[in-house]
C-alpha cells in the first residue's frame, strides 16, 4: 500500500490536478518515438562485438548479404569518415562518449556496434546481423574491473577537499569509524527500448528518438555528420522511462541518419534489451572509504570520504559525489577525494541520483556505525551535526529542513518504539530491524525558454522543448500557465519534446521543472504586461484580454539560472543547457533534503530479507503538483529498494561482457517486494532558489534508501553489510 501525505491548503503546494497526458498514455493514443509510422521504412539492427579488447581482422558479408531483403550493411570500411570525431559532454561536448561510431578497426568494450544492417523487415535485419562473420586480431584479455591488473586509478584533483587539518583531528578523537564500501554496477533498463528514427525531408533530417534532451542530439548530430544544426529536427514528445540513459547523444543515431541518406529512405533502429546496457550510459561500480572522529556527544571532529569509480579508457567519468557528503553536516576538519579507475568497459553515465545514491549509502552507513558505537539513536546524531551553513566553504544554505524531515517521518514511522539493541525486535520468525538515513539532493536549474499565447476565447498554448519522461512536464506547465493567466486548466494546451520549440535545460538533475517553470512565468509576465494588468489577480487578465480587442497575444520569454554568466544564454541556443546550482554557487548551496526510514524483517531460519516498511518525508521547495510529486518520490524510493537488494550488473571477467543483460536475469523488485511505503512532503519555502521556488523532486527518493536498508539489517541480526546489494547468503 503507497501512501501520501498532502500538506494542507495554503502550505505552498499546488493542486495535485490529474495528468494533462494520462488519457493520452493509458488509450495507447499517445505516440513514443518508435511508434510513429514513416513511409517506406527500412529497418536496422546491431552487430555488436564479443570480445572486450581487441581489433576486427575482416568481415565475411556473404551470408548476411544473401538474406532475403538486406538492402545494406554498415561497418567501419564503408563508413569512412563520414562521421566527424566529438567530444563527449564531459569535455564540452554533446554526446555520452567519445567514441566514434563504427570509426575504426579497434574494439574497446564488449557489446561495442561493429556493423549495422539494413533491411526491409525487422526480422530480415536481425537475421542477417547474426549471420555476420567477424574475424579478430590476437587480443589479450581486457581489464574488466576495478581489481584488473591493467586497469589504471588516477586522482582526480579538481573534485578534492581539505578542509582543516583531519589527520590531527583524527588521530586525537574519542570515537572513530574507519570501514570501506562497495556499490555495483547498475542499468536503468527503462520500459522504452533505445529507438531511433531517421528520414531526410529535402536535405532536412528528422530524428524521432526518446531522449531528456533534444537539442543536445541536434547540435551533436549537427557535428558528428558536419551539417548545418538548423537542418535538424529532433522530435521526443513522449519518453518511455530514461533515468539518465537517453540524457545525451549516443553512437547509434549518426549511423541510423547516414543509412537514411545512404538508401534515399527512412530507418528505424530498435536496439534489443542486451545491447541497450552499451548503447547508453549506466551507473559504474564504486569503492568507498569514510573515515569518522567524533566527540562522546557525538560532534563531528573530522570526515573524510574517498571514492574509487570505475570509467572507460576513452572518458574520465567520476560523479564525485564528496563534493555534497562532505558538506552535508557541520564538521570543521574534512577530506574528499575522487578516483578514476579507467578498464576496458563502455562509458558509464548519469543515472537516476548518479553520485548521490552510492556515496549516500557509504557515508549514511558510516553515521550509523558511529551511532552504534556511541550507543545514540541514529537521529539524534544527525540533529546534532545539522548545521545553517555548509562546513566546506562557509556558505549558508538557502533553506534547510533536514531535521523537520525526520522528525516527520519518524513520527509517521513510529520511531520511538525501536529499541536500541541489534536482535532485539522480533515477529514470531522474522527478525525485524528498523534504519534511517538522510536524503539529499542538489538543487539545480539551468536557462530556459518559453513561449505563450493567448486567445480572446481565454485558451492558452505553452511551448517549449522540454520532456516529459512521465514526471510530468505537461501537467507543470499547463498548471503553471493556468495559475498565471487565471484560465482553467482545461483550457490550456501544450507542445514539448522538439527541437523547433524554444530551447530548455536537459531533462535531468531534478532540473527540469525548476528551470521551464520560471520560463513559463515569465513569457505569462509579458502577456500580462501588454494587457496592463502587472501585478494584477490572474483572473483580470481574462477580462483585460476582452477590453484589449485583440484576438492573440504571444509573448516569448528566456530566463537564466542564478550563477550561470550572461553568455550562457548563448550557449542554451546550441544544445549546452546543463543546470547548475547545489554546491556550484559562489554565494550559497542549495539542497533539497530528506528523511528515510525503513523497516526490514530477516527470516531467522530462511534469511530472507523483506522490506516491509517505508516512510520518507522530503522539503523540496514548491510542490506545484503534490500528485506527480508524490510519483516521483514513491518511485525514487522503490529503486532504492531495488538498488539495496535487487540491482547488480554482473561482469565476466574473461571478457569483459555482461552477464545478466535481460529482465529475467537483471534482479528488479516486484509487486511482492513492495509493501507499505509512505511519502511525506513537507512544506518549505525557498524563493532563493529560483523564480517557481522549486527544488526537485525527481532523484532525492532514490537517496537514502540503501543506507536505511543496510542500518536496518544490522539492527536486526547484528551484522553490518557494507557492500551491495544485500543479499540472501549475506545474513547466513
Amino acid at each position: 500500500m503507497n501512501k501520501t501525505l498532502f500538506p494542507q491548503h495554503g502550505a505552498n503546494m499546488g493542486q495535485p490536478v490529474p495528468r494533462y497526458e494520462g488519457r493520452a498514455k493509458v488509450t495507447g493514443e499517445a505516440r513514443y518515438p518508435s511508434d510513429v509510422r514513416l513511409p517506406r521504412t527500412a529497418y536496422a539492427y546491431l552487430h555488436i562485438s564479443r570480445i572486450g579488447r581487441g581489433t576486427v581482422q575482416a568481415f565475411d558479408l556473404a551470408a548476411a548479404s544473401a538474406v532475403p531483403g538486406v538492402i545494406d550493411i554498415l561497418t567501419h570500411e564503408t563508413i569512412g569518415d563520414q562521421i566527424k570525431q566529438t567530444p563527449a559532454i564531459y569535455q564540452g561536448g554533446y554526446a555520452s562518449d567519445s567514441f566514434r561510431p563504427l570509426g575504426s578497426a579497434e574494439i574497446a568494450y564488449w557489446g561495442q556496434p561493429v556493423a549495422v544492417v539494413i533491411a526491409e523487415t525487422y526480422e530480415a535485419a536481425r537475421e542477417a546481423a547474426h549471420r555476420i562473420g567477424v574475424t579478430y586480431g590476437p587480443h589479450s584479455p581486457p581489464a574488466a574491473d576495478m581489481d584488473s591488473p591493467d586497469a589504471v586509478a588516477q586522482a582526480l584533483v579538481p573534485m578534492a577537499i581539505d578542509v582543516g587539518d583531519f589527520d590531527a583531528a583524527y588521530a586525537a578523537a574519542p570515537i572513530k569509524i574507519d570501514a570501506r564500501y562497495s556499490t555495483p554496477a547498475q542499468h536503468q533498463n527503462p520500459m522504452e527500448l533505445f529507438a531511433t528514427q531517421c528520414m531526410w525531408e529535402g536535405g532536412r533530417l528528422v530524428v524521432h528518438e526518446p531522449s531528456q534532451y533534444v537539442n543536445s542530439v541536434k547540435f551533436g548530430l549537427a557535428e558528428q555528420l558536419g551539417i548545418d544544426p538548423e537542418r535538424i529536427r529532433v522530435i521526443s514528445t513522449y519518453v518511455g522511462g530514461a533515468f539518465g540513459a537517453k540524457g545525451f547523444l549516443t553512437q547509434r543515431t549518426a549511423l541510423v541518419a547516414i543509412a537514411a541518406r545512404r538508401i534515399g529512405r527512412p530507418v528505424k533502429l530498435v536496439a534489443t534489451r542486451e545491447q541497450g546496457f552499451t548503447v547508453s550510459g549506466y551507473r559504474a561500480e564504486t569503492r568507498q572509504h569514510v573515515q569518522l572522529a567524533a566527540e562522546q556527544d557525538g560532534r563531528l571532529i573530522a570526515l573524510k570520504h574517498e571514492g574509487w569509480e570505475l570509467t572507460s579508457r576513452a572518458d574520465t567519468v567520476a560523479m564525485g559525489a564528496v563534493s555534497m557528503t562532505t558538506r552535508l553536516y557541520a564538521c570543521a576538519n574534512i577530506v574528499g577525494r575522487v578516483n578514476a579507475v579507467s578498464a576496458d568497459r563502455s562509458t558509464p553515465g548519469f543515472m537516476r541520483a548518479p553520485g548521490e545514491m552510492p556515496y549516500g549509502f557509504a557515508l549514511e552507513t558510516a553515521l550509523d556505525e558511529l551511532s552504534s558505537k556511541l550507543d545514540m539513536d541514529p537521529v539524534e546524531l544527525r540533529r546534532v551535526n545539522d548545521t545553517r551553513t555548509e562546513p566546506v566553504g562557509g556558505l549558508p544554505y538557502t533553506s534547510r529542513s533536514l531535521m523537520r524531515c525526520f522528525d516527520e517521518a519518524a513520527a509517521a514511522f513510529g520511531w520511538q518504539d525501536r529499541t536500541r539493541q541489534p536482535g532485539s525486535m522480533r515477529d514470531g520468525d522474522w527478525l525485524v530491524g528498523w534504519g534511517c538515513a538522510s536524503a539529499f539532493y542538489p538543487t539545480q536549474a539551468g536557462n530556459s525558454a518559453a513561449r505563450v499565447r493567448l486567445t480572446a476565447d481565454g485558451r492558452v498554448h505553452v511551448s517549449s522543448a522540454g520532456h516529459e519522461l512521465g514526471q510530468g512536464m505537461y501537467t507543470m506547465m499547463a498548471q503553471v500557465a493556468a495559475e498565471e493567466l487565471g484560465v482553467p486548466i482545461e483550457r490550456v494546451t501544450v507542445s514539448l519534446g522538439d527541437s523547433d520549440l524554444p530551447p530548455a535545460v536537459v531533462s535531468g538533475g531534478s532540473a527540469a521543472t525548476a528551470s521551464v517553470a520560471p520560463a513559463v512565468m515569465a513569457a505569462c509576465d509579458a502577456i500580462r504586461r501588454r494587457l496592463g494588468v502587472g501585478n494584477s489577480p490572474p483572473a483580470g487578465v481574462r477580462a483585460a484580454m476582452e477590453a484589449s480587442g485583440m484576438g492573440v497575444i504571444e509573448e516569448f520569454a528566456e530566463t537564466r539560472a542564478h550563477g550561470l554568466p550572461p553568455e550562457s544564454v548563448r550557449d542554451m541556443y546550441r544544445g549546452k543547457a546543463l543546470p547548475t546550482g547545489g554546491v556550484s554557487l559562489p554565494d550559497r548551496v542549495q539542497f533539497a533534503l530528506g528523511a528515510q526510514f525503513v523497516e526490514v524483517r530477516v527470516h531467522a531460519l530462511t534469511h530472507e530479507i523483506r522490506v516491509s516498511r517505508a516512510v520518507g518525508a522530503f522539503a523540496a521547495g514548491r510542490i506545484i503538483n503534490p500528485r506527480t510529486a508524490h510519483g516521483q518520490l514513491i518511485g525514487g524510493m522503490i529503486w532504492g529498494i531495488s538498488s539495496a537488494l535487487h540491482e547488480h550488473t554482473e561482469v565476466d571477467g574473461r571478457n569483459a561482457s555482461y552477464i545478466n543483460v535481460n529482465l529475467a536475469d537483471y534482479l528488479l523488485p516486484v509487486n511482492a517486494d513492495i509493501v507499505d511505503i509512505q511519502a511525506i512532503m513537507v512544506p518549505e519555502e525557498d524563493k532563493l532558489v529560483n523564480r517557481a521556488g522549486v527544488k526537485g523532486v525527481g532523484e532525492i527518493g532514490v537517496v537514502g534508501v540503501a543506507a536505511a536498508v543496510s542500518n536496518a539489517v544490522f539492527h536486526a541480526t547484528g551484522r553490518r553489510l557494507r557492500d551491495l546489494p544485500i543479499r540472501i547468503e549475506h545474513v547466513m
